[in-house]
């Protein structure tokens, strides 16, 4: 299995990424710098998650050349609107310290405020075609409100960022994508977010069928639930602070499972989503100050 994927735009993007969602600013250099060093080329970070400069910072002490790490992060719906989403992009590029995002994404989008929503996809595109991006993309749009983006926009996104994780396989919306040429990206790939929510609701690593599977390949359920989503098409971002578990979350390329095991992992889907409905994201709830470079 290839560690890179193509996106629709010919650019070419590591599958297999490193998240930073959640993980404090104090932490997020040292967190990078241990991914980089095991084999992640993907950090994905966004404006909203206050850590920004830490993963410029993380890339940095890497020693790794700026043209070897592909940087994805997402603007925050506070910096919707033309004019302010590309003022948003310079303030995530001075935080990171590049001149170039490999990926950029609007990171919701926003119902009660549609037009500002296109605009700022509109802002995107102009960064695109200006070369101060790579590709472009969007995060937790469902099938329906893609469509209204496709039919008011020019550039098709590279990308849509969604919950994706055994206990919520969202297949409308991976349809949705593939019809269109999009690649489904899964953030909390391994269904962590069943993990902390605290109400005793159950956890996929504690799940059988993929303990089963895990067991079977001598692996762990976090290895076996990123190789579903690798072999099924997805990329995924996990993230952790753990040296460790950072490591196990990269060894996922040297395994196979079967097909029987993938639809077994697939019949999990319960359905239930663990993070926020995308309509319910409004400004009013949750508008967050997106600092200046």
């Amino acid at each position: 299995m290839s560690m890179n994927v193509t996106l629709n735009n010919g650019v070419e993007m590591p599958a297999l990424g490193f998240g930073v969602f959640q993980t404090p600013p104090e932490t997020t250099a040292a967190s990078v710098a241990e991914a980089l060093s095991v084999g992640y080329r993907l950090i994905d970070t966004a404006a909203s998650y206050f850590n920004e400069r830490e993963v410029g910072e993380g890339i940095r002490r890497s020693g790794l050349d700026r043209s070897e790490v592909f940087v994805e992060t997402k603007i925050w719906i506070s910096d919707y609107g033309y004019d302010q989403t590309l003022h948003a992009f310079d303030k995530s590029a001075g935080k990171l310290g590049v001149d170039q995002i490999d990926l950029l994404l609007l990171h919701q989008p926003v119902p009660t405020q549609f037009d500002k929503t296109i605009e700022a996809y509109k802002a995107l595109e102009k960064l695109l075609s200006d070369g101060r991006v790579r590709a472009i993309g969007i995060s937790n749009f469902m099938p329906d409100v893609l469509a209204k983006l496709l039919e008011q926009t020019d550039v098709v996104p590279a990308v849509n960022q969604v919950e994706a994780h055994p206990y919520f396989t969202q297949p409308d919306v991976q349809a949705a994508d593939r019809e269109h040429g999009i690649l489904t990206q899964a953030w909390s790939p391994m269904g962590g977010i069943t993990s902390y929510r605290g109400d005793g609701a159950r956890s996929t690593f504690n799940d059988p069928v993929i303990g089963e599977i895990a067991a079977a390949h001598g692996r762990t359920p976090a290895q076996v639930m990123l190789r579903w989503h690798l072999q099924e098409g997805r990329s995924a971002i996990p993230k952790s602070v753990n040296p460790e578990r950072i490591a196990a979350n990269f060894d996922v390329f040297d395994f196979e499972l079967t097909t029987d095991q993938l639809g077994a992992i697939d019949a999990l889907d319960t359905g239930v989503r663990g993070g926020p409905d995308p309509v319910t994201v409004t400004p009013e709830l949750f508008a967050r100050d997106i600092p200046e470079a």
